[in-house]
């Protein structure tokens, strides 16, 4: 099994740099971190799509999801920039597929493009999206996946749907991947978001590191790829690992060995502190994943 190995940029959602006063230091300890994991051997560096902090909302910086991917982008040469995910009711799809193809390319094909329904119901609230049920929402999602796809790979697209449509829009450049932006799709929905994976996504995230739940997702991931005629192999299948401070590196190895034994191949590690220390950080590339190259 190859793997390959993400981890989160600290941009306030979970209260990673209240330490810092000054928004312009914090924005710049958000980029050091960057620039250490561009440093290797990191495939990538993740940030939420969220507007206010979790666990409750708080008067505390939150810097917006793509425009941070996009000015990563240009603060780092080698590793990939992905969100976990996008939240596809703050941003039209059509819309979200011309700002990925447009950070792909500031990027020079290294945007790893993530989208998903959306849960942070006080958030959407708060900044005037209207709050679908439950049903609903995944019936956009559904739709937007299939948008963003025609706008990345068809020169006119149309679309009617019950949620969304779309009348030829032009979307040049269309990004730089071929034959699209590399797309993953967040959440371990069986009946809606799995299918999606097995139909559109280059890599899928779910379990939340959880090796139980990793495993019964990717049976049934498989059973649709099986359905829709898709190599279940081409899918990158990460789950997120919450680093706790204290945490060894035995005790690093044996969660990373857990999930990997689970089926993932792709973990995407968030470190608590790193705003402030890169030690567990730098302690991981140098000694725990050359283990797995």
């Amino acid at each position: 099994m190859t793997v390959r190995f993400g981890v989160f940029v600290p941009q306030g959602w979970r209260m990673d740099l209240t330490e810092i006063a000054d928004p312009i230091e914090q924005y710049e300890a958000m980029t050091a971190v960057a620039k250490a994991a561009d440093a290797g051997p990191w495939d990538s560096i993740w940030v939420y799509d969220h507007f206010h902090t979790t666990p409750e909302p708080t008067m505390n910086t939150v810097f917006e999801c793509w425009t941070i991917t996009s000015t990563l982008a240009r603060d780092t040469s080698r590793v990939n920039i992905g969100q976990m995910v996008g939240c596809n009711g703050y941003r039209h799809p059509a819309l979200y597929a011309k700002i990925a193809s447009t950070v792909d390319v500031a990027s020079h094909g290294r945007l790893y493009a993530g989208i998903g329904a959306g849960w942070y119901e006080h958030e959407w609230r708060a900044y005037g999206y209207e709050w679908p049920e439950l049903r609903d929402r995944m019936g956009a999602f559904r739709e937007a996946v299939e948008i963003v796809t025609k706008m990345w790979t068809e020169d006119s697209p149309v679309f009617n749907g019950r949620y969304y449509s779309i009348d030829k829009p032009i979307n040049e450049p269309k990004g730089v991947r071929r034959p699209h932006p590399s797309f993953w799709i967040g959440g371990g929905g069986e009946n809606v978001t799995l299918k999606l994976v097995a139909k559109y996504a280059n890599g899928a995230n779910f379990g939340n590191g959880d090796p139980e739940v990793i495993r019964e997702k990717l049976e049934i991931l498989r059973r649709h790829c099986e359905t829709v005629g898709r190599d279940y192999d081409d899918i990158v299948k990460s789950t997120s690992v919450n680093v706790e401070v204290d945490w060894s590196k035995e005790r690093l190895q044996a969660k990373i060995d857990s999930v990997l034994e689970a089926g993932a191949d792709y973990p995407i590690l968030y470190f608590p502190r790193v705003a402030y220390n890169h030690d567990q950080l730098l302690m991981f590339a140098s000694e725990i994943i050359p283990q797995y190259s």
